[in-house]
């Protein structure tokens, strides 16, 4: 047998995804080149390591122990250049972190420069919902996790970074009479809410919970963005935060509606569990944040209502 590690790379970022799009966009590569990598590495096999089946591709039995030994060998492989980095007094290794919806909003500001500096370092950082994102840091596979409150039942040691301020907002084009009392604007329009579990959506049951307030009517969308449309479509009001919209605030295509009680302020936070020991590029991050943070938040976030801790 004669495969690269090349080949190796691209089979297992295609079993990883389970899509060979998916692979070629994250080692951005095409998706010619992506298949051909495919096809010569499977040629140098008498068992299909895949199969095509109508449009979408599996991988077979064979084929995923295959993809756990070249992550093996993958992993390897960056120790050795690890190692040779360091002795040249690089850090190097690869940053994983990950973050809640909104938050791809804020984490990539508190990356840049750090990256910058480190240009051997890699970073997989995966946005997803709050439940996936407790899920992969209660199974100690990420380094690091970005949320805006902190999840109960977790013993989570943490570093804020930003205020998280959330506002009733309505699109431009809807009219909201100045004296009507903050009740009856919930019972007027539609609110649209996160899907449960979502921070944002606990954020606001808490507010219309304490405040005693009526809903309605009331829509559920799974994403912060799927939010945002329906709101810019007229399709209601919602409780969001500050960071998502500045925007479409800034263009006027959407208002901050005046509310007793808002705007509710959490905290945006690098959480990580507690007592977990820290490999060198995550201490070498989280030192960098105590130093930098207030910087990073003046420089990008100073319009925003965020205050340095």
């Amino acid at each position: 047998m004669n495969y690269t590690l090349h080949q190796l790379q691209v089979f297992q970022k295609i079993v990883e995804t389970g899509s060979i799009t998916k692979a070629a966009e994250e080692l951005h590569l095409t998706q010619p080149a992506v298949s051909i990598q495919l096809r010569n590495f499977q040629d140098q096999f008498d068992i299909p390591l895949t199969e095509v089946l109508g449009r979408k591709i599996h991988v077979t039995e064979f084929g995923y122990e295959i993809a756990e030994l070249a992550e093996n060998i993958l992993t390897q492989v960056q120790a050795i250049n690890g190692k040779t980095m360091a002795f040249k007094g690089q850090l190097t290794g690869r940053l994983k972190i990950a973050v809640v919806s909104t938050g791809k909003y804020v984490m990539p500001y508190f990356l840049t420069d750090f990256l910058k500096k480190h240009p051997s370092v890699e970073l997989k950082m995966d946005v997803t919902n709050k439940n996936k994102v407790l899920e992969t840091l209660e199974q100690n596979e990420i380094d690091l996790a970005l949320v805006s409150i902190l999840p109960p039942g977790i013993n989570l040691e943490y570093q804020d970074l930003l205020d998280n301020n959330l506002y009733l907002v309505g699109s431009s084009a809807m009219e909201v009479n100045s004296h009507v009392k903050h009740e009856e604007i919930f019972k007027e329009f539609p609110l649209i809410f996160r899907e449960s579990g979502s921070g944002t959506r606990k954020t606001m049951e808490k507010f219309i919970e304490g405040n005693k307030i009526s809903i309605q009517k009331k829509m559920e969308l799974t994403s912060n963005e799927a939010v945002k449309q329906a709101v810019l479509a007229g399709l209601g009001f919602s409780i969001m935060p500050l960071i998502g919209i500045k925007n479409e605030l800034q263009t006027k295509q959407l208002k901050i509606i005046p509310v007793k009680g808002l705007p509710i302020t959490t905290k945006w936070r690098l959480v990580w569990l507690k007592g977990k020991k820290h490999m060198p590029l995550p201490l070498a991050y989280l030192e960098f944040l105590k130093e930098n943070k207030e910087d990073i938040v003046k420089k990008f976030f100073s319009d925003m209502g965020g205050k340095e801790d």
